[in-house]
């Protein structure tokens, strides 16, 4: 396998410690949760997304284990603008606040509550279980661009994180491109169900949900490698990722840095597991391999 070499990186206007990023949802939830990932080896974190107002999120069961994935229907529960004081303890570090809103005006809202407090945001425009935000914005073009242009223009790094729940996942990177997005992250969950055939429902109380883990590793590869042939901004690649090889791979279809999320349930120090196969003193700089699937 290939070794990259080691060291800080900067991806999307946030100098991170290396290209392994906690994804949005996983144990960013409190600073201490934030604080502890990155002491464990991630080079960066993204937060729980916040929005305008607290949710408390859709009744359960909110999750369910499948081989090789992970189905969730968690609604976006946050606590709102109180999550500003999590981040006090956390000034000066790599951490990407992940928020969202129903409209325009919410997202610069919710934006505005964190201005000087992080190192950039994540929008969440991709979220396939949450009424009216998320992927119910992100599947249209020109509200991307808006929304994205909306919080960029405060001049802190935007990544926009992209749903594969559309038929052109391109024709969505090249708006937030426009809008001003410094990088996108490819991809959020996949809209999914199980049925319980001892019960006779679905297994999730929202009935839908999101899938992530390996499971949904080769759709994100293939959208990633799909958003570097149409976008000129850098690409954060996600979905599925548990081993250094996933990363190499990741960055092989065009990403230049990576966010890990399920795998985390599975090995909380999955960070440094994959850092110790991933680089070397005498590896190769990570800008050799990134788009060298491209002929």
């Amino acid at each position: 396998m290939v070794s990259i070499r080691p060291g800080p990186v900067t991806v999307g206007g946030v100098a991170l410690k290396n290209h392994l990023v906690l994804a949005a949802g996983v144990l960013g939830t409190t600073g201490a949760s934030l604080s502890r990932m990155l002491s464990l080896g991630a080079g960066g974190v993204v937060t729980k997304s916040i929005g305008p107002s607290p949710k408390d999120g859709h009744p359960g069961p909110c999750l369910a284990v499948l081989d090789d994935a992970l189905l969730n229907a968690m609604g976006l529960p946050n606590p709102s603008k109180e999550f500003c004081d999590e981040l006090a303890p956390l000034a000066e570090k790599p951490v990407i606040v992940s928020i969202f809103g129903g409209n325009i005006e919410e997202f610069a809202t919710v934006a505005g509550w964190f201005l000087g407090r992080v190192a950039g945001f994540e929008l969440n425009l991709s979220c396939p279980h949450a009424e009216g935000y998320g992927a119910a914005i992100g599947i249209d073009p020109a509200l991307v661009e808006a929304c994205t242009r909306a919080v960029s223009s405060t001049g802190v790094p935007t990544w926009v994180k992209l749903t594969p729940n559309v038929t052109d996942i391109t024709a969505i990177g090249k708006a937030a491109e426009r809008g001003g997005a410094s990088a996108i992250v490819a991809i959020n969950t996949i809209k999914a169900m199980r049925i319980s055939t001892g019960l006779r429902r679905p297994v999730l109380g929202n009935r839908y949900g999101g899938l992530s883990g390996g499971a949904i590793f080769p759709v994100a590869v293939r959208c990633v490698y799909e958003l570097y042939e149409a976008c000129r901004i850098p690409i954060i690649g996600c979905g599925g990722i548990s081993s250094a090889d996933n990363v190499v791979e990741m960055m092989m279809a065009g990403a230049c840095a990576v966010e890990i999320g399920s795998a985390v349930a599975g090995n909380i120090r999955i960070f440094e597991t994959i850092g110790e196969h991933l680089y070397a003193k005498d590896g190769i700089p990570a800008e050799e391999i990134v788009g060298c699937a491209h002929g």
